[in-house]
């Protein structure tokens, strides 16, 4: 008898999936990438890297993380830059390097921000709003992409495909927030779907019926109006900078290893790069670690640059990306632990007037 994925435990289901997510990674570091490059020549080209161009990257490297504060600071009133850094840096390392880190990293927001002081309903409207307007962007980019290659390449199906699918995705997630946002019973309408769909869901395997999603999204459509209305424009600026500093220090990673221009646009850079962030919007491995460099270096090759030289950018890249975050993760998720000098009893942060009373 087979047992499908359905038949197993969940404990039985996350086993699998982190088996699943290491095989992948080991195929990627294991097989795909010495075909295009080793170790030695990534320390080569890394070497052969001028001291201002090392500077920059390091310079570019710290903007891209600080970026990260600027969205949380955005969509939680109260919140500081200090509060953010320790927040988003903790949590990114936790997201990269554990299978199902996503999870663990949401349960960890909230533990931290409410040692701060900050209700979960307030941290649930931050979270929400930064996860939506991040996925608005990583939707928006490939459409971006190809809208500047239209005017610079020739259009082939797969781009044309691929664009058109991120334009419809967007279209449709803007149409239904703005159903939400639009009244109370539009929002009551939405939460009581969605309960619906939930219960049928969940009565094959036995659970019952869920119920209070229509106050529960009411009371979101509340609390999210009333902070899109005064900071949306605030929100969509800072995240937008966000994805572009992330590509900009790819960019120059490429540059600095010798793709240059003529082997590899800015245009080309960036329709690769907005790709491969649309794959991170699903979690195949922690933090995309393989699928990111698997995207990356064959996308930028099939677009013209050297494949050694590719393969040297992409990894220098998620050195500063994916590892340095992890290591700056650490000493932040310890200081939380042992820096008392910011907690605060429970909803006692400092309010604002985008925070009414019952948030």
């Amino acid at each position: 008898m087979t047992v499908g994925p359905s038949a197993l435990s969940p404990r039985g289901r996350r086993l699998l999936g982190g088996l699943l997510s290491l095989a992948l990674v080991a195929a990627v570091f294991a097989w795909f990438l010495p075909q295009f490059t080793s170790l030695a020549d990534v320390g080569t080209t890394v070497r052969d890297m001028t001291w201002p161009e090392l500077t920059i990257l390091v310079v570019a490297a710290a903007w891209n993380l600080a970026t990260y504060q600027f969205v949380m600071v955005a969509a939680t009133p109260g919140l500081t830059l200090r509060q953010a850094f320790v927040s988003t840096q903790t949590t990114t390392a936790v997201s990269n390097t554990v299978v199902g880190g996503a999870a663990l990293a949401l349960g960890l927001t909230y533990a931290m921000n409410s040692s701060w002081g900050f209700s979960r309903s307030r941290t649930s409207v931050a979270l929400l709003v930064a996860g939506l307007w991040n996925n608005f962007a990583k939707l928006a980019l490939p459409v971006l992409a190809l809208v500047l290659l239209a005017f610079s390449a020739p259009l082939t199906a797969g781009r044309l495909t691929a664009g058109l699918a991120g334009l419809g995705a967007l279209v449709l997630a803007v149409a239904l927030l703005g159903a939400l946002l639009r009244s109370r019973e539009g929002a009551e309408r939405i939460g009581r779907g969605a309960a619906a769909v939930v219960s049928a869901v969940r009565r094959p395997f036995g659970g019952g019926p869920v119920s209070g999603w229509e106050q529960a999204t009411t009371k979101f459509r509340d609390r999210t109006a009333l902070l899109l209305r005064a900071r949306w424009h605030r929100i969509t600026l800072v995240t937008l900078v966000s994805h572009l500093s992330l590509f900009l220090l790819l960019l120059l990673s490429l540059r600095f290893a010798g793709v240059d221009g003529d082997q590899v646009s800015a245009v080309e850079a960036l329709a690769v790069f907005a790709f491969a962030r649309l794959l991170t919007a699903v979690p195949f491995t922690p933090g995309g670690l393989g699928v990111v460099e698997l995207a990356l270096i064959t996308g930028l090759a099939a677009a013209g640059g050297p494949r050694a030289m590719v393969a040297a950018a992409v990894l220098v890249f998620r050195a500063l990306t994916y590892v340095l975050p992890i290591l700056i993760g650490l000493g932040t998720y310890l200081f939380w632990r042992h820096n008392r000098s910011w907690r605060r009893a429970p909803n006692t942060a400092p309010r604002t007037p985008l925070v009414p009373e019952s948030v």
